[in-house]
């Protein structure tokens, strides 16, 4: 006689990634202690969310794939384990002292400016000793990651049908399911001069792969990389694409442009320059991804560009069909925009601090700032257009 067959129910992670219907992507920004910016997004939009569906919601219940880079993985993560957006910013005041605590002994250019262990001890907090296939990710999860040895940007998900996923018979690496989730996501947050790079065994008895903050990627806004995750059957998702199909949700930490008058070089030096530079570039990549997002998707959220090109999401989009549902929040950390747009009068002094990755005293303010623009830029009309 034969045995029935018992079927296994797919885990949360799979309904999401492999189910059918709608899909909805949550990219969120790095930008350090500027996180708390984000997490004032975040709060409006669950709050939005749980008013819709007449219940608390979790966002990693609504969201199929959420992904990060630096703070932002931090964020992407405790949201993927099914953390309330209010839980993550009792962690970001915990977290943001602690981790960004200066030192005399630790000298500029020498040695990174903040102890990583702090870090890591949040983040084993949070974390534990689970890997990247554990089944408390309730949602699909993203962290982006530059490896330096290799000279490569790593895009990791939990995705069971990505590429390296398991480990090979040959053992030529270990399969990407093993990886430590926390390793993974200090990686993403190993930002050059702040922290140590992050050291993970790729291969058993082999140098460990040197990770450094998804930061000097060209994917500090993660929104354009999920995407193509999403859409590119390499990847493996094949999700349909169309506004009635794919919805991604950008949150951001406070865009600005880093600006030198030519009288700076002399104060900055060569290396002060190349700091600059390199931020300046993080911007810049910042600045494509949001021309090509709102220029390929149906957005409402109204973002200029630049003096030339000004607001590309009222321009028409290739091929005559926009490709997903797109919304970006964020805050512009320029004087004239804050005045305009939320009514605050910010003096130069003030505006260059609070642009400043690590400086942890700024968290209440900018978490203030992200509240009053959740609050003029999440409207209810518009959270409903992303439910249906």
């Amino acid at each position: 006689m034969n045995e029935a067959k018992t079927e296994v129910a797919p885990s949360a992670r799979d309904r999401h990634l492999f189910g059918p219907g709608r899909k909805r992507v949550l990219a969120l920004d790095g930008g350090g202690v500027r996180g708390a910016i984000s997490v004032a997004f975040l709060e409006r939009l669950e709050q939005l969310i749980g008013e819709i569906e007449g219940r608390p919601v979790l966002l990693s219940d609504w969201f199929d794939l959420i992904g990060g880079t630096s703070t932002g993985a931090i964020i992407a993560v405790a949201l993927a384990l099914g953390y309330r957006a209010s839980d993550i910013r009792a962690l970001y005041e915990r977290l943001g002292p602690r981790v960004f605590q200066r030192s005399i002994w630790r000298v500029f250019g020498l040695r990174a400016k903040f102890n990583a262990a702090n870090l890591q001890q949040e983040l084993d907090g949070i974390i534990g000793d689970r890997r990247l296939d554990t089944d408390d990710l309730k949602t699909g999860f993203c962290a982006i990651c530059k490896r330096m040895d290799t000279g490569s940007t790593w895009i990791v998900a939990n995705n069971p049908h990505s590429k390296f996923w398991e480990t090979p018979s040959d053992n030529s690496y270990i399969g990407n399911r093993y990886l430590p989730l926390a390793n993974l996501v200090r990686a993403s947050t190993a930002a050059p001069s702040y922290f140590d790079p992050e050291l993970i065994e790729i291969v058993k008895g082999m140098p460990r792969g040197l990770f450094l903050d998804g930061g000097v990627t060209p994917h500090n806004n993660p929104s354009l990389h999920l995407l193509l995750m999403a859409a590119l059957p390499q990847f493996g998702l094949n999700w349909e694409l169309g506004p009635d199909h794919l919805t991604v949700v950008s949150i951001g930490t406070g865009t600005f442009r880093t600006r030198l008058s030519a009288d700076s070089k002399a104060w900055y030096g060569p290396l002060g320059l190349a700091i600059q530079a390199l931020t300046s570039q993080i911007s810049e990549a910042q600045q494509l991804v949001l021309t090509l997002m709102s220029w390929l998707g149906d957005t409402s959220t109204r973002w200029s560009i630049n003096s030339e090109i000004g607001d590309v999401g009222l321009t028409p989009a290739p091929f005559g069909k926009q490709l997903f549902r797109f919304q970006r929040y964020d805050v512009m950390l320029e004087s004239d925009w804050l005045k305009s747009e939320l009514g605050v009068a910010v003096d130069q002094r003030a505006l260059d601090s609070y642009r400043k990755l690590d400086s942890a005293e700024n968290i209440p303010t900018l978490y203030a700032l992200g509240q009053k623009a959740a609050d003029k830029q999440m409207a209810r009309v518009q959270i409903e257009q992303l439910a249906k």
